[in-house]
């Protein structure tokens, strides 16, 4: 150890820790000293860190200073290491479910969903409070169906004016970068083949003919799955879709290309010098946030009402949060990951970007798995949102320092959300104390970093440092030089949060938070060729988000208003292993308490007016 060197530190046993609201426990803030770097910069710090020699000091510095070292690596725990996220089932009662059987298809679990939602308004006054103002009205997977069942539109009328919506938000007046790939062509077959389905009374479900983007990390034919990369298509050909994607096109929704993604999900902005920057449908000087930025900034524009992300350091949620949209990430092992990059094995799996907690609902019951046994997991239980308003006795656990750990607008306006909750439906909020905050986050770091170098490291030995982006190149450098003691002792670390956190839900339904610790921030144009080094923003916007990840918790963030500047702000929600149910009620209030502020996105599409043609 280093003369000036603070000490490792020593962790108490988890069950010794006080989680009470009184507790004597130390909140740590993020406190990351880098500065923002970009452009040359970037450049020179990638030709330091892939020096020998003065590159793995370089690095040993930069974790030692963000506490890495005192706080993972050398620290003294008592636990034993905990490797993946699984949960055993547990029988706890929810409130206002249907339970489903196990053998339902795809389109009939989907059927069954939509018998759980609220009576669809009359499309007629939908269309006068759209047309009404300013405010937003999001058209929903029932309004699509309900319009190719009635013959208002078809499939292929929707289709085609998405693509004209996809190729002038593509073009240089707007550049949105929304997407990698769109096969104009095969999206059109789709929407033939549905338009037929509709013309013959025979749809597949309430999603054929529902326009859908996926994240291009998870196969989907006939495109390439690049990772947001230019070269990992070629170097792993997509054979089939992914299990999630089949299953979405067994219930005919028309797949609508490989949504743009932060690099191999290796940051927090969306920043792609490859295929372009994903911009925020509601200010486009601004982020939409990653890595599943093209899935949230797509449902965001009105392109798709929903998308699928993959949620590995909450890069479904995060980006949901800044661009306004529902992000879903179920419990682990909820869904299937067979046809998804295995950038990260333990923390990562497929999520849902949608424009309402309804279709977030209906997408998680198309493509939930139900081909494992349930002894495993606890069977699927569909809340009946038609029945929320009844629900009793919710306590939503919240820890004020770390909730408050936000800017003043999101603080505000999360606090707003909970008052409206209880003024509502009478939910309580209680305080509880959530140990070690930081060192999950480092330890969640660790993790993902370590498992993402370890996946790519047959491509990345054979590879040109000169393909991969600039800014990839530093977060590999310092994945790849992680030791075997700082991860397990970040799986000791797992150990004690799960303890914490089933510890918290023995006297609570939900951990209430911000999504973010910051609104969408500026997207500067010395970072669209090289990306960007932004350690601080980044730390902020996830730092609500590890949990659900490196503990494999349910997670969900709805939009509760804006900030000054017109921004989104998103509260997120974490339930008990396996209450996907109840986190959806929950949603769903919280949606109906603050839907009324909600406002257009500047780049917006409705691809159910036939003004649009």
């Amino acid at each position: 150890m280093g003369m000036f060197s603070s000490p490792p530190k020593v962790y108490k046993p988890a069950a010794d820790v006080d989680l009470g609201p009184g507790s004597d426990e130390f909140y740590i803030s993020p406190n990351v000293k880098a500065p923002r770097v970009a452009g040359l910069l970037v450049k020179i710090f990638v030709w330091i860190l892939e020096m020998p020699i003065v590159g793995p000091i370089v690095l040993y510095i930069l974790k030692k200073d963000n506490l890495i070292n005192k706080l993972v690596s050398d620290a003294d725990i008592p636990e034993p290491p905990l490797f993946t996220a699984t949960h055993s089932w547990e029988d706890i009662p929810e409130q206002n479910v249907r339970l489903t059987k196990p053998d339902l298809s795809a389109a009939e679990r989907v059927q069954e969903a939509v018998g759980c939602l609220p009576q669809l308004p009359a499309r007629l006054e939908a269309t006068l409070a759209a047309d009404a103002g300013p405010g937003l009205r999001r058209w929903t997977v029932r309004d699509f169906s309900d319009a190719y069942r009635s013959g208002e539109t078809t499939p292929v009328q929707v289709a085609t004016r998405f693509l004209e919506a996809v190729r002038q938000s593509s073009g240089p007046e707007l550049n949105m970068a929304f997407f990698i790939s769109c096969d104009p062509e095969d999206v059109m077959r789709q929407a033939k083949e549905s338009t037929l389905r509709y013309q013959r009374g025979a749809p597949l479900s309430a999603l054929d003919g529902v326009l859908v983007g996926v994240k291009d990390e998870i196969d989907c034919l006939p495109y390439p799955t690049t990772g947001g990369t230019r070269w990992l298509g070629a170097a792993r050909r997509c054979e089939a879709d992914a299990a999630c994607v089949a299953q979405l096109r067994a219930c005919g929704a028309i797949l609508a290309g490989k949504a743009n993604m932060h690099e191999l999900g290796a940051g927090t902005s969306g920043i792609n010098p490859h295929h372009g920057s994903t911009r925020n449908p509601y200010n486009a000087s601004k982020v939409a946030g990653g890595s599943s930025s093209g899935s949230a900034a797509v449902v965001c524009a009105g392109l798709c009402p929903v998308a699928l992300g993959v949620d590995g350091g909450g890069s479904v949620r995060m980006p949901a949060a800044l661009c306004g949209v529902v992000g879903f990430k179920p419990t682990a092992g909820r869904l299937s990951n067979a046809g998804v990059l295995p950038l990260n094995w333990t923390v990562g799996m497929p999520g849902i970007l949608a424009g309402t907690v309804e279709d977030a609902f209906i997408a998680y019951s198309a493509i939930v798995d139900q081909s494992q046994p349930s002894y495993l997991r606890p069977e699927l239980n569909l809340p009946q949102l038609s029945s929320t308003p009844s629900i009793g006795n919710i306590k939503l656990a919240k820890y004020g320092k770390w909730f408050n750990d936000s800017a003043e607008d999101i603080r505000s306006c999360c606090d707003k959300a909970l008052q409206a909750l209880h003024a509502h439906y009478g939910w309580q909020t209680v305080d509880v104390t959530i140990p070690e905050i930081e060192e999950m986050r480092l330890a969640h770091y660790v993790t993902i970093g370590s498992e993402c170098t370890t996946s790519l490291a047959k491509y990345l030995d054979n590879l040109k440092r000169s393909e991969i982006g600039w800014d990839a190149r530093v977060a590999l450098s310092v994945y790849g030089s992680f030791s075997s003691r700082a991860y397990l002792n970040s799986q000791r670390l797992r150990n004690r949060q799960m303890f914490f956190h089933k510890q918290i839900f023995k006297t609570a339904d939900v951990i209430v938070s911000p999504m973010t610790g910051v609104t969408a921030y500026t997207l500067q144009d010395d970072a669209l060729n090289t990306g960007e080094l932004d350690y601080i923003n980044g730390a902020a916007l996830v730092r609500y988000s590890i949990a659900g990840n490196f503990l494999g918790l349910p997670a969900i963030t709805v939009k509760v208003g804006y900030d000054r500047g017109g921004l989104p702000i998103g509260l997120q929600l974490i339930g008990r292993p396996w209450s996907e149910a109840t986190l959806l009620h929950v949603a769903f209030a919280t949606q109906q308490a603050c839907a009324n502020g909600y406002k257009k996105p500047a780049v917006f599409y409705d691809l159910l007016n036939k003004q649009q043609d």
